[in-house]
């Protein structure tokens, strides 16, 4: 029976009294002919088509149900802890996103995940299923009478994720239990809570490693979770370690073996749960799906333990828009990048900008040559329309740039500059001096659009620095003291501060200077300091780039500063951060590229 299939209790996609929900999106069937393999991909079908010469059996759905497990399995991250609240927002995200399966935890195991379930009763979800996770019942122990499986039952969800052992090494050498009972904790765990109204998916916990050790057993484990009434049969990749033409054979001796998933009234349907230890897990998701799997297990920004899992930032578009496959509407695919930064926001981790489809550089074009192509015609170099998911076009200014880099990034500051201006090649050859200095405006674009600014004569000038001192004092701690001189609309202001350190200081007394002037500041906050030694040979005397991050609360910003001196780079970026705030503020625009 498929996931969004009428069964006693309800299902996803259907109102409480068992009517279809109109706002759950729809499954549909492919008509087209005979195989589940495509012929190669090529660039830029139709957006949000299948690929011309992709088909696919008759008798599949085109729906992959996404089951998102990052506020479990992507919590076990090393250094990443989500309190409660966070882990609502995240669920509340995933379901504007259109995930339809959300892992709540683990209901008993700690007093959050407890209290998760509970506030999720009291507020419920939108659209999405919220799934209560735990593994089989203990050996030696009744399911009735297993204290976890009644925590479980308390969580009061519709949907329940077990796990149980699929690998006869993990039964003796870790349950210490025989092969024969842990067969009976999975069938009795499945029926027990199918009597107690929950639907029920069953996790091949190190599936594919007991298999290529034990087909024959590996097997029969999945025949107890059919016996036992379980609607998916999800085949875990738990230590990451199969590669993509593994995962396509074994899957295809699963569904020798039990079966054409979903074609009977008592077979489930299969699922695919991947790590990342190999580099592999999105390219074994695809594998498992294009093998008939339909359910695909995954964490936002491929959050999980060691290596990650699979990435569902990844996962989706490659099935919606290469495959052909519906996963989530195309609105909200296109909330896809909003979601992947708002998680890394909440778990309080540095986007990586360098990720497929919602890294800030997936659509980042440098080269002049590349530029050049990419105004003309996107798909030269674009693999798709980056605001499919929500990304969007980035020119990077470097010293590798040509004047189509400055022609396009004026354009993105609304600046209107013409190829014969001579103040083009000016801004290029100013530009590639400063890089050539140490300077670094691929990461500090708010820098160049000042310097841009600056070159037409179209810089505001908010203030002046006179002079500035910032005296350390070690004898009682950390404290550093900065004494600032400012001129603001023709009058002389000094000012000193107090910090932790002398960027500190410097940063509250230049505040302190201006904040009459200009309040706005008050709300302007440092997000992130960098500082990187460009020629360490030169010891202490080296010179560093420093570069500052800084937000309104809304929006972010990054500037640069340059010098042997590294309180005087600091200063660099830490004025221009202000200064471009205060921009930002006067426009009331939101910058082309806030990096």
């Amino acid at each position: 029976m498929g996931c969004g299939e009428k069964r006693d209790g309800g299902g996803w996609g259907e109102g409480e009294d068992g009517e279809e929900n109109p706002d759950a999106p729809s499954s549909q069937t492919n008509p087209s002919a005979d195989t589940l393999h495509p012929t190669p991909y090529t660039p830029h079908p139709t957006p949000h088509t299948p690929h011309p010469n992709f088909r696919m059996n008759q008798k599949m759905t085109n729906r992959i149900w996404i089951y998102d497990t990052t506020l479990r399995d992507g919590a076990q991250r090393e250094g990443l802890s989500l309190s409660l609240e966070d882990k609502l927002q995240i669920a509340r995200q995933l379901d504007q996103l259109g995930i339809p399966f959300i892992e709540g935890g683990w209901p008993g195991a700690n007093p959050k995940d407890v209290q998760f379930f509970w506030r999720l009763k009291e507020e419920p979800l939108s659209q999405a299923e919220v799934v209560a996770f735990c593994s089989t019942r203990r050996p030696g122990v009744r399911a009735s009478e297993d204290k976890m499986l009644q925590a479980i039952l308390s969580a009061g969800t519709r949907w329940v994720t077990i796990f149980g052992k699929s690998w006869d090494l993990h039964v003796t050498a870790g349950l210490k239990t025989s092969l024969e009972e842990n067969l009976a904790m999975i069938r009795e765990t499945v029926e027990f809570l199918i009597a107690q109204g929950r639907r029920v998916m069953y996790d091949a916990e190190h599936w594919f490693d007991g298999y290529k050790q034990n087909p024959e057993y590996a097997i029969s484990t999945l025949k107890a979770a059919i016996a036992g009434g379980a609607e998916w049969l999800v085949l875990c990749d738990t230590n990451g370690g199969t590669l993509p033409h593994e995962i396509s054979e074994i899957v295809g001796r699963v569904k020798s073996a039990i079966g054409s998933p979903g074609s009977g009234p008592d077979l489930p349907q299969l699922g695919i749960h991947t790590h990342n230890d190999s580099e592999t897990a999105v390219a074994n998701a695809l594998a498992a799906v294009l093998e008939g799997a339909r359910m695909v297990q995954g964490t936002i920004n491929g959050y999980g333990e060691r290596c990650g899992n699979a990435n569902l930032c990844s996962v989706i578009p490659n099935l919606q828009l290469k495959l052909g496959f519906d996963c989530i509407q195309h609105s909200q695919l296109a909330k896809l990048t909003e979601t992947s930064r708002f998680v890394s926001e909440v778990a309080n981790l540095a986007p990586d900008e360098h990720k497929a489809y919602v890294g800030l550089s997936a659509f980042a074009h440098k080269g002049g040559i590349h530029v050049s192509a990419v105004s003309k015609n996107p798909l030269t170099y674009e693999h798709i329309s980056p605001e499919l998911v929500g990304n969007q076009r980035r020119i990077v200014i470097s010293d590798q740039a040509g004047l189509s880099n400055v022609l396009a990034k004026a354009r993105s500051f609304g600046i209107n500059l013409d190829k014969g201006d001579s103040r083009c090649r000016q801004i290029l050859e100013r530009l590639k001096d400063l890089e050539n200095q140490g300077y670094q405006f691929e990461a500090a674009e708010a820098s160049f659009e000042l310097l841009m600014r600056d070159a037409l004569g179209e810089r505001d000038h908010f203030f002046d620095i006179k002079g500035f001192q910032v005296h350390c004092d070690l004898t009682g701690g950390n404290n550093s003291l900065a004494t600032i001189k400012v001129a603001v609309n023709g009058k002389d202001i000094l000012e000193a501060a107090e910090g932790n350190g002398p960027v500190s200081a410097l940063d509250a007394a230049l505040r302190k200077a201006l904040v009459n002037f200009y309040p706005q500041i008050a709300q302007f906050q440092l997000a992130d300091y960098k500082v990187r030694i460009l020629d360490g040979g030169a010891g202490t005397a080296a010179k560093t780039r420093v570069l500052v991050e800084s937000s309104n609360g809304s929006r972010r910003w990054t500037t640069v500063g340059v010098s042997a001196n590294i309180i005087e780079a600091s200063y660099q970026a830490v004025v221009e951060g202000l200064e471009y705030g205060l921009i930002l503020e006067k426009s009331a625009k939101v910058p082309a590229v806030v990096s």
